[in-house]
């Protein structure tokens, strides 16, 4: 049923809300209300039409513990569609799910009607189905350069959680994922836009009420910024939160065109060097650049990364950099179907709550970006950076190291490594703590993300900072079940996820110890110091008799002198000191 939107108003955010923006478009994009959803349209040339229905959720809206259920009840929703041959697909971002079709009118209402249709019923029985479809999906998905930096950023929640595996495709119930799609795949949780002069007939989106869900909050991990962290060879990335404006997509465009320049067309260090600008909600967006080396040449391709953005931070502008972008910003507004290719951007706009341009508005911005403004955004982008780069540091650039361990380590249950004497796993009351020379890793059970529990008695717990520990009974000494029992009881139930039993041969077993290594080393070097000890302890004897017989000829004393006696003895002491350290070496590897 589609209704003006001038005349009804949705329970929620939506409603009023949405009316205001909308009306900045009129004459531009029409809108009215389908079954109480938003609903854009505009005409395209095509003979074909286009439409999208969004939901203001994500995989940011998820718990570690819960990651991949949006996926999954998108996946679920499509499945009645089967082996249509309509060009659709669903996606699943951080801030929204997007079900998108193209095809006739009849078509795209048959597509529509099915996802909505599937939403209200989801055929829990292909859940583990589902969910196994998700695992092999993850395990076949290239991971990029840049996987690891939302993790880095945010943690192990919100936005961070793109860096993780759908952990909760293990462990979901059906009542979860039912009542994740009543909550959050709601008709006040949803925007809708179609390529056509008019809204289809037929159209049956009815969907339970809720309320539009604003966009997550964001979280971090790190305690300071410009920050880096170390990558594999021949990547190096940069990304940084910067307010949502006209300029920062400009100086996106004016970034990739200068790393392009100084590090391919005049280093030729780097094949691809480019820079990107993506909303991430309605305020913030990720500002993204990326350069690639061979090995050899890393070096160079980090110092001209660096020497770039400091170029730009500086404001060494050229006003024709800034031409170029901005003429390339404004063919946009070319197109003879600029306002059907707009309507995504419009309903993701409208979605997120970002105020939206009119063609008009956004040209006069556009042209009103200077260079001091690309300046500004460059300051921006540095002060919140956080960079990936191979082998060394950034320090000499004024970027610190990104935590690599926790700040304090909890008191509890010592266990010792098998492999390591240097290393020991404490369970505590509060936590757990993994003490390595280095420094310790820290998870509390208070700030857990998730913990992953096998049958054999591993334990993998995450935190809310992304720092993990592993408890393996067989890596440690004298983790026994009790103590696996008493921090399964510890840890919120929310945050557990229970994995299947694991192959015999798949449970870690203890390398040969580096204890032992170093033990075979100490025990070598002991035995050679004694051995050269013994021998200076002989000579030294053979020069205290010889000195002896030497003065009881000279003199012909009948006893030697005493300070002789008492040098030899003097000399002894080394070759008695470092038997004793053999001794007690090996009573100390008999008690291990």
């Amino acid at each position: 049923m589609t209704t003006d939107l001038h005349e009804h108003v949705d329970s929620g955010d939506g409603g009023s809300g949405d009316t205001a923006a909308l009306d900045a478009l009129a004459g531009l994009v029409s809108h009215t209300t389908t079954d109480h959803i938003p609903t854009l349209y505009a005409p395209s040339s095509g003979n074909e039409i286009t439409a999208g229905l969004f939901f203001r959720v994500g995989r940011a809206d998820e718990t570690l513990a819960t990651a991949g259920i949006t996926h999954l009840v998108e996946h679920l929703a499509l499945h009645r569609l089967g082996l249509s041959d309509l060009h659709y697909n669903g996606a699943t971002a951080n801030a929204y799910t997007l079900f998108h079709v193209t095809g006739s009118e009849e078509e795209v209402v048959e597509y529509l009607n099915s996802v909505c249709a599937g939403l209200r019923d989801l055929p829990m029985q292909r859940l583990e189905t589902e969910k196994e479809i998700l695992r092999t999906e993850a395990a076949g998905r290239g991971s990029g350069p840049q996987h690891r930096m939302p993790l880095w950023r945010y943690g192990a929640r919100g936005y961070g959680l793109s860096s993780y595996n759908e952990l909760g495709t293990w462990s979901l119930t059906p009542d979860e994922v039912r009542h994740w799609a009543e909550t959050r795949f709601t008709r006040d949780n949803a925007v809708l836009w179609i390529t056509g002069d008019h809204v289809p007939d037929g159209l049956d989106l009815s969907l339970p009420g809720g309320t539009r869900l604003p966009a997550p909050a964001a979280t971090s991990a790190l305690p300071t910024t410009p920050a880096y962290i170390g990558g594999d060879d021949g990547h190096v990335v940069l990304t940084s939160v910067i307010r949502r404006s006209t300029a920062g997509s400009v100086f996106a465009d004016v970034l990739g065109r200068a790393l392009f320049q100084d590090l391919r067309q005049e280093g030729g260090y780097s094949y691809s060097a480019e820079a990107d600008y993506s909303p991430r909600d309605a305020d913030f967006a990720t500002l993204t650049a990326y350069a690639d080396s061979l090995p050899h040449k890393q070096d160079a391709v980090v110092g001209g990364f660096v020497d770039t953005l400091a170029r730009l931070r500086a404001g060494r502008i050229e006003q024709s950099e800034l031409d170029s972008a901005r003429a390339k910003l404004l063919k946009v507004y070319d197109s003879p179907d600029l306002a059907a290719s707009a309507l995504p951007s419009y309903a993701l706009s409208l979605l997120l709550g970002h105020p939206i341009l009119t063609p008009e508005q956004h040209r006069a911005e556009l042209n009103a970006v200077t260079t001091d403004d690309l300046r500004e955004v460059a300051r921006e982008a540095w002060a919140d950076a956080l960079v990936q780069v191979p082998g060394r540091g950034l320090d000499w650039a004024g970027l610190t190291l990104a935590p690599q361990y926790s700040p304090t380590a909890l008191t509890g249950t010592r266990h010792q490594s098998l492999e390591d004497d240097e290393v020991t796993l404490v369970i505590g009351a509060e936590g757990v703590s993994l003490l390595t020379p280095r420094g310790p890793v820290t998870v509390r059970y208070d700030a857990c993300s998730a913990m992953t529990t096998r049958p054999d008695g591993a334990r993998t717990l995450t935190g809310h900072d992304g720092f993990s520990v592993t408890v393996e009974p067989t890596l440690y000494r004298g983790v026994k079940p009790e103590r696996i029992a008493a921090l399964d009881a510890a840890v919120p139930p929310q945050a557990v996820v229970p994995m299947p039993a694991r192959e015999p041969d798949h449970i870690p077993q203890p390398r040969k110890r580096d204890s032992a290594a170093r033990s075979s080393g100490a025990k070598g070097s002991l035995w050679a110091w004694t051995t050269a000890l013994w021998l200076v302890g002989l000579l030294a004897a053979v020069w205290g008799l010889l000195c002896a017989v030497i003065t009881a000829d000279e003199a012909s004393a009948a006893a030697p002198e005493w300070d002789v006696v008492t040098g030899v003895w003097i000399l002894e002491l080394p070759l008695l000191f470092a038997t004793w350290k053999v001794y007690a070496a090996r009573r100390q590897r008999r008690r291990a």
